[in-house]
């Protein structure tokens, strides 16, 4: 029986590969999802999801709790405003990495703050979506 790792986009991600380009490159989630399959460790299946909605994304984490490996997160806008995604993950037993295709550091000084990282085992930022198989690599074997 294979191990899931969910890989949970959070809002406006579903635009990824159209919404500024000049910052989130032209690639889209399902090249994500392409990558992040192809980073799986033998044993371990990919489960990505994408909502608009913090909700869902927190009863994602929680379904993660009951049958996840580990937590692959882009948590976008809601990494620096949502204290009940912190809540959720700090929650979940198993290795979280936090992932961000720009690097938020050279951004806006909003965006330098991250309430996910204090639950992160590790956060990726600035590798456009090649932060995301890095992080499933990494998942893979802190969850093995």
């Amino acid at each position: 029986m294979s191990k899931t790792i969910y890989v949970l986009n959070g809002p406006n991600l579903n635009l990824l590969g159209k919404r500024q380009p000049e910052i989130y490159g032209h690639d889209t989630l399902e090249d994500v999802e392409r990558l992040c399959v192809a980073a799986c460790a033998e044993g371990f299946t990919i489960r990505l999801l994408q909502s608009n909605w913090e909700g869902q994304i927190i009863d994602w984490i929680h379904e993660a709790r009951d049958d996840g490996a580990g937590i692959v997160i882009n948590p976008a806008a809601l990494t620096h405003t949502s204290v009940a995604v912190l809540d959720a993950l700090s929650a979940f037993d198993g290795p979280v990495i936090e992932v961000h295709i720009s690097n938020v550091h050279k951004r806006e000084a909003f965006r330098h703050h991250s309430y996910v990282s204090a639950r992160a085992d590790g956060v990726i930022a600035g590798l456009g979506i090649d932060g995301y198989p890095a992080a499933v690599k990494r998942v893979c074997k802190l969850a093995s």
